[in-house]
């Protein structure tokens, strides 16, 4: 909104500077942490007098998690407030590929509103049906494989692009759409599955969108492109406003999520953020590369598969809880040493991915 300012540029006034990306990522950023400063503490307390007894906790869960009942949650509603308040007001409104992350981030917090109110008003931790998420969160996620694919340059349209290989696409054909709905909806579901201690999700959500932010400004601008060899997607550099929202916001939310939480994100937070990831890096052409920035996020819901899977098949478990956080729980790890070494390989898989744009 505020990039219409520059209307009333001369080109040498302060004005001039809501035209650069940079100048309103940086607004962004501060407005959305500024928004979660500001609201924070009186959103807590409206969850705490609605909800009454908190979140549910599960009866099967880590024993150090019984202490952590009567705890709000639904405190997505923070960082979705503030990521999106600030993204509308410092984004270009005309770009597609910011309403098209816009969308996605609403419309699985929708999702994880109703899971969320659904477990808190009958003290139940199964919340609404696993088929009906995933089938709504299906339905988002082909909208918004759609929306990017009609966005995309004609060359690199329907094409998988792969990091490391200079120039090298792989044409998927009608099976892009597909493809793409896998990553959105299993980014989302993969960050919804992180979410199990104070502060686990939310640091490397900011970690993994900033990556992708940088990305999206590099591949947004020609000569950043064609320095990199990376492939040229017009518009994608707008990302980086919603990017430096996220960040600023997730912080917001953080000096609360902090252990111990006064209130957790809830679905309201995890599927929005990790449907944002999804789509930015649909956006983007940089599919594969957010296995490797988000690569704690798959290696959670990894555990979750084969732990289902193997149990089926066997009736035994690999590990004694999961996803993995529980099972370093259940070997007797403090939650703060989890949480922080998972923070170090979040940081890790992200410069991994930051390099993939120069080793080519």
């Amino acid at each position: 909104m505020l990039y219409w300012l520059t209307a009333l540029s001369d080109g040498g006034d302060i004005w001039n500077l809501f035209r650069y990306i940079t100048f309103r990522a940086g607004g962004a950023f501060l407005t959305a942490l500024i928004f979660g400063f500001l609201f924070g503490r009186p959103l807590i307390n409206v969850l705490r007098r609605k909800q009454g007894k908190g979140q549910p906790i599960r009866d099967d869960g880590p024993e150090g998690h019984f202490s952590k009942a009567g705890t709000p949650t639904m405190g997505g509603l923070l960082i979705v407030g503030a990521l999106l308040s600030s993204t509308l007001l410092w984004a270009r409104l005309d770009n597609p590929f910011v309403w098209l992350v816009i969308f996605v981030t609403l419309a699985y917090a929708l999702i994880g509103f109703a899971d969320d109110y659904a477990k808190v008003s009958k003290q139940n931790t199964k919340g609404v049906p696993g088929r009906l998420r995933l089938a709504l969160g299906i339905i988002i996620a082909v909208i918004a494989a759609t929306w990017a694919a009609a966005y995309h340059p004609d060359m690199l349209r329907n094409q998988l692009a792969l990091p490391v290989f200079k120039d090298t696409l792989i044409n998927l054909g009608v099976f892009y759409i597909p493809f793409s709905i896998i990553v959105i909806v299993g980014a989302a579901n993969a960050v919804n599955l992180t979410d199990g201690l104070d502060g686990l999700a939310i640091m490397p959500v900011m970690i993994a969108g900033t990556t992708l932010g940088i990305i999206a400004y590099a591949v947004g601008r020609v000569d950043f492109t064609e320095y990199l060899d990376v492939h040229y997607v017009p518009g994608t550099g707008e990302i980086l406003v919603f990017a430096a929202a996220l960040f600023g916001a997730g912080l917001g939310f953080l000096w609360y999520n902090a252990p111990p939480a006064a209130v957790f994100m809830g679905d309201t937070g995890s599927l929005a953020l990790g449907g944002a990831l999804g789509a930015i890096a649909v956006a983007t052409k940089h599919e594969l590369v957010l296995a490797v920035v988000g690569g704690l996020f798959v290696v959670e819901a990894m555990s979750v598969i084969i732990q289902v899977l193997y149990y089926k098949r066997t009736g035994k478990r690999v590990f004694l809880m999961a996803p993995i956080h529980h099972h370093y729980e259940k070997k007797g790890w403090a939650e703060s040493t989890i949480v922080i070494r998972f923070w170090i390989i979040s940081l890790i898989l992200a410069m991994i991915g930051l390099a993939t744009l120069k080793v080519r």
